[in-house]
């Protein structure tokens, strides 16, 4: 492979399958969708090996194809690997952090350990990526990111988990609702009020899900957002209840403008918060001093 490889060939390639279709990686990539099928041409020329497949919904790697990511994906970390070493010698002075987060976190994350590491390192520059709870497993996963803080997420052996703590999923209600009747939510008592919930790709909707599938219960939204703001707002200006976990409304819950009550359910009270890295990646000298700050720092770990 070494001799006849073409790395920069490789790129299109790679594209085409992150993305899934010949145009999704010309847009990334900025060029024609043609320059994208004509590289991927080349390199299986070079490679005398078929490394993908087409469908009517886009492309897929074959069995080679998926050999040939893996290696780009070694090289990807043999560079970070080397850049890291770099910034080491330089002392912190430049560099990139890349954090992909649930929207639930962001909060906590700019009042946390955000502060103590842009003063402490003010040449590295952090990128922070708000997905829901798919994306951020698939980004991390794929290397296009290295630190990853998700909630309750599914099963899944690439990652690995270097932080956790239960945090249950509770009903975050206004001033004007009666806590005094209700200290504690059953599933069924929260099914009578309007609820605002995230899309089905957030982790803390496919909880409500679960549940309703457990308990033969059907939680119907008044509200879908993917913001976690809207769903704040929501409560705020007395419309209903929105379900989320405690840090996603912590500075709403400290100024009292909005108030937590505890839904009596396992799925619910079981669930956790996560920071995670892909497994078997060494992370940058940067992002390790951020993965120590968010551990100790963020409420969600606390």
């Amino acid at each position: 492979m070494g001799n006849t490889l073409t790395d920069s060939r490789i790129v299109y390639f790679y594209e085409a399958v992150r993305c899934g279709t010949i145009r999704a990686a010309a847009d990334w990539l900025d060029v024609a969708p043609s320059a994208v099928s004509r590289q991927i041409a080349l390199l299986e020329k070079e490679l005398d090996a078929t490394l993908v497949e087409r469908h009517a919904r886009g492309v897929t790697p074959t069995e080679a194809g998926r050999y040939v990511i893996e290696y780009f994906r070694e090289q990807l970390a043999h560079r970070d690997d080397l850049l890291s070493h770099l910034q080491e010698l330089r002392g912190l002075k430049t560099g990139r952090v890349d954090v992909v987060l649930g929207e639930g976190f962001v909060s906590d994350m700019l009042s946390g350990p955000m502060q103590q590491f842009c003063r402490q390192f003010p040449g590295i520059r952090v990128n922070l990526e708000v997905g829901g709870t798919n994306d951020v497993i698939r980004k991390i996963v794929n290397d296009e990111g290295e630190i990853g803080l998700v909630y309750n997420p599914p099963a899944e052996p690439k990652l690995v988990s270097r932080a956790s703590k239960q945090q249950p999923m509770m009903a975050i209600v206004g001033p004007g609702f009666e806590r005094e009747r209700y200290p504690v939510l059953s599933v069924q008592q929260l099914a009578t009020f309007p609820l605002a919930a995230a899309h089905p790709s957030y982790g803390i909707r496919q909880m409500l899900e679960a549940v309703e599938y457990a308990e033969h219960v059907r939680l119907v939204p008044s509200v879908t957002t993917n913001s976690f703001a809207i769903l704040k707002e929501f409560v705020k200006a007395g419309l209903g209840v929105a379900v989320m976990p405690a840090f996603a409304a912590a500075t709403e819950l400290r100024a009292k403008e909005v108030f937590a009550v505890r839904i009596a359910h396992p799925i619910l009270e079981n669930a956790e918060a996560h920071l995670v890295t892909r497994v078997g990646r060494r992370l940058s000298v940067a992002a390790n001093k951020m993965l120590q700050m968010m551990s100790g720092q963020l409420q969600a770990f606390r």
